[in-house]
């Protein structure tokens, strides 16, 4: 069985900038009757390739997934042809969506009861606009739904916006992997390594190697 292996090397105070491919170049392989040579082709794998069109503008697959996914929720997930994630989606969306719509309604009540209340101060509460604010005994408890409510409003916004991120996120993620191997042949180690470095000598670091069977 043939076996070769890619190995993701991190060193101990190497440079980022060292470990990232600047171009593509053709792998030799010698090991007896067997040796094959690798031809050289382009570095950049599918995700990263502007293959897709939207709206008119060349996009890679992630990018399409994203942007569809930030102009309709689930439409990302559509793309990538992951149906099951809708009810997620949408689940997610609907939940935080209805807390946002229970406290914004109860906030708008208090607040409307709050300015009648400063219009005509010698207004009665029970007389209030409202069915809930206008059960409050007095102006004080008023003020305090108009904060309780807002509060939680404005913390459901922030729920509203963390979960639509995350749908977009998923989608732009899920492109990104769409075409990874995950098979039985595959093996991933970690060992300790030699590491060159320009100009100077080896370093002690650590090897990141795939192998593929």
């Amino acid at each position: 069985m043939r076996r070769s292996h890619f190995s993701l090397l991190f060193a101990l105070g190497l440079p980022l900038a060292a470990l990232w491919p600047s171009a593509a170049s053709a792998q030799v392989v010698t090991a007896g009757t067997d040796s094959v040579r690798v031809a050289s082709q382009p570095a950049a794998i599918d995700s990263t390739r502007r293959t897709e069109r939207l709206l008119g503008m060349r996009v890679t697959r992630p990018q399409k997934a994203a942007l569809l996914a930030l102009m309709l929720p689930g439409a990302g997930q559509v793309y990538n042809h992951r149906y099951w994630k809708l009810p997620l989606v949408y689940g997610g969306l609907g939940g935080v969506g209805y807390g946002l719509f229970f406290y914004q309604t109860r906030y708008r009540e208090y607040a409307d009861g709050k300015n009648q209340l400063i219009a005509n101060p010698n207004m009665d509460i029970s007389k209030l606009d409202g069915e809930r604010v206008s059960q409050e005994t007095s102006a004080a408890n008023v003020q305090r739904g108009v904060n309780f409510y807002r509060r939680n409003r404005d913390t459901f916004i922030a729920y509203t916006a963390v979960v639509y991120g995350i749908t977009i996120l998923d989608a732009l993620v899920d492109a990104h992997l769409r075409n990874f191997d995950v098979s039985d042949d595959l093996s991933l180690r970690l060992d300790p390594a030699l590491l060159p470095s320009p100009g100077q000598a080896p370093r002690a670091g650590l090897a990141l190697t795939l192998y593929m069977k």
